[in-house]
């Protein structure tokens, strides 16, 4: 039987696409290649797809490297999957936008209220500074923060929620069932959690529940049962302050 939102003592979260709208920043970061290339058929469907793909294939091959330069070499690959002609201060330049990244509308109050009842950590696929710069627009402050360049690898790697689990163990006596990991992705996310034993609540913002689009994220044939879903963190927030 599925827990009550009350029962968990803390929130472990994704960050872009659960709390920044990394798809708004991805298509907006894109617009300098094709503006340069003169190019307006290519679709923002057609460069989320390309950079889901492009993006995991990059982090699985150099699962060490900060993303800022995972960012980086995907810009070298979609510009290629494009036939865009692209420079090097184009590729850094994209490399460089997570800051730039929005804020959901929705992001910074639903964390103010589910602040009031769990301890919140971060587990991202970002460097420090990428999301330290993001951490701005959230709201809150967060319990812990662990990066990939923190883990050494990239979620899915089994390995970045491993390293979360130990270190709030150890910094809050936290065990897995006093977790509900909060995320939008399945692919990131959700499988990997659940393998975990974790309980997920999933913050489906792209309705795929309702056979909407996949976006920046890698396709799931086989999806998980999450215990929780919610189309929002507004909508989330709301059960939450209910539940209490």
């Amino acid at each position: 039987m599925t827990k009550k939102l009350n029962e968990y003592k803390a929130l472990s979260f994704d960050c872009y696409g659960t709390l920044i709208d990394w798809e708004c920043g991805i298509w907006d970061a894109f617009q300098a290649v094709l503006f340069a290339n003169k190019r307006s058929d290519v679709t923002r469907e057609a460069v989320l797809r390309a950079f889901a793909v492009c993006e995991s294939k990059q982090e699985a091959d150099t699962p060490d490297m900060i993303y800022a330069e995972i960012l980086r070499h995907v810009h070298v690959l979609l510009a290629a999957h494009f036939n865009l002609n692209t420079s090097s201060q184009m590729d850094k330049d994209f490399g460089n936008s997570v800051p730039h990244w929005p804020a959901f509308a929705d992001t910074a109050d639903a964390l103010r209220i589910v602040k009031q009842h769990y301890k919140l950590v971060v587990l991202s696929n970002v460097d420090r500074d990428g999301f330290a710069a993001s951490k701005r627009k959230l709201g809150v402050g967060f319990d812990a923060i662990y990066t990939a360049q923190d883990v050494g690898s990239y979620k899915p790697n089994p390995a970045n929620f491993e390293y979360m689990l130990d270190n709030i163990k150890r910094d809050y006596g936290l065990e897995k069932q006093d977790i509900l990991h909060t995320a939008q992705s399945l692919s990131h996310d959700h499988v990997q959690a659940k393998a975990f034993g974790l309980d997920c609540a999933w913050i489906d913002r792209q309705r795929l529940s309702q056979s909407g689009n996949w976006g920046a994220t890698a396709v799931v044939e086989d999806r998980p049962e999450t215990d929780f879903l919610f189309y929002s963190m507004a909508e989330m927030a709301a059960a939450v302050a209910a539940s209490s």
